[in-house]
């Protein structure tokens, strides 16, 4: 598994529309461009973030934009709310990035705008993140998620070298709703349909009853927090995967703002993480 890299001070881009298309009843598509996003560059991982600010109405900053200038000088109810997506595709040749997004209706921030955005369009952005990558060593690997990472479980496909081994599962509402993934030779992606089920429940339940591979498994689990967090203990203390060969966290939390699960995300990881390793010690 990569390691996390060092935190660095967040970079601002301005980018512009220059495409959207929609991909499924409940993803559109958005192709960020323009000169603002020249000096943009990513570093190799799969599920690349980036954050999207969305201003108050009525609320503009000063030029050069400069987050940590707009959090001195401003109240805190101007400031920009922002959004994390993944990059789904970044084409550095052309200054083009792709980010996909999951949308129900005028439901959330980032979803209504992606949904009426328009050619020509501006939006500010802040990053990129990263820490996850398939790992070329591994002698398996398992992908597991619910809309929201499946953009990064698309992109860690899309970069598996030919010939591994990979059990890719996917959630989403109905069969509309699936995607076509370029996968390696031999690998299809597994799609759960929810049909109105709760988040997650066959996702914990597919995972629970797959026959794992022999060998080393690099895992990537992500998704909304409550399966997120049984799939957690299902897999460090069950199949006993090691902490350093697994990247899981709740991208979001059922019930909760963006914000309010970001104010309490670390704090609620740790806590989960500890009570999972508890037993292990103890047994220990």
């Amino acid at each position: 598994m990569t390691e996390r890299p060092a935190r660095k001070a967040p970079t601002s881009y301005e980018a512009r529309v220059v495409h959207t298309e929609r991909l499924t009843p409940h993803m559109v598509r958005v192709v960020l461009g323009g000169e603002g996003l020249a000096g943009f560059s990513l570093e190799g991982f799969t599920d690349h973030y980036v954050k999207l600010l969305f201003p108050p109405a009525g609320v503009s900053y000063p030029e050069p934009f400069d987050i940590d200038r707009v959090r001195a000088e401003f109240p805190r109810a101007q400031w920009p709310a922002n959004r994390t997506y993944t990059v789904r595709i970044w084409d550095a040749a052309r200054h083009e990035m792709t980010i996909d997004f999951v949308v129900h209706g005028d439901e959330g921030l980032a979803g209504p705008w992606a949904a009426r955005a328009e050619v020509g369009d501006t939006i500010r952005i802040l990053g990129p993140g990263g820490a996850y990558a398939p790992e070329p060593g591994a002698d398996w690997h398992l992908l597991v998620g619910d809309e929201s990472a499946l953009p990064a479980i698309a992109a860690s496909l899309e970069a598996m070298p030919g010939g591994s081994v990979v059990h890719a599962l996917v959630e989403v509402e109905r069969p509309e709703d699936e995607q076509k993934i370029a996968t390696p030779d031999g690998v299809t992606v597994r799609w759960l349909h929810r049909a109105g089920r709760p988040v997650g429940e066959a996702l914990v339940a597919a995972v629970t009853a797959l026959d794992f591979p022999e060998g080393r498994v690099c895992a990537f689990v992500h998704g909304e927090a409550g399966w997120v967090k049984e799939l957690r203990r299902h897999l460090r203390l069950e199949r006993a995967v090691p902490r350093e060969h697994l990247s899981i966290s709740g991208y979001w939390r059922l019930g909760q703002s963006d914000e309010a699960w970001r104010a309490v995300k670390r704090e609620w990881n740790d806590r989960v993480e500890q009570e999972q390793e508890q037993p292990r010690s103890q047994a220990a």
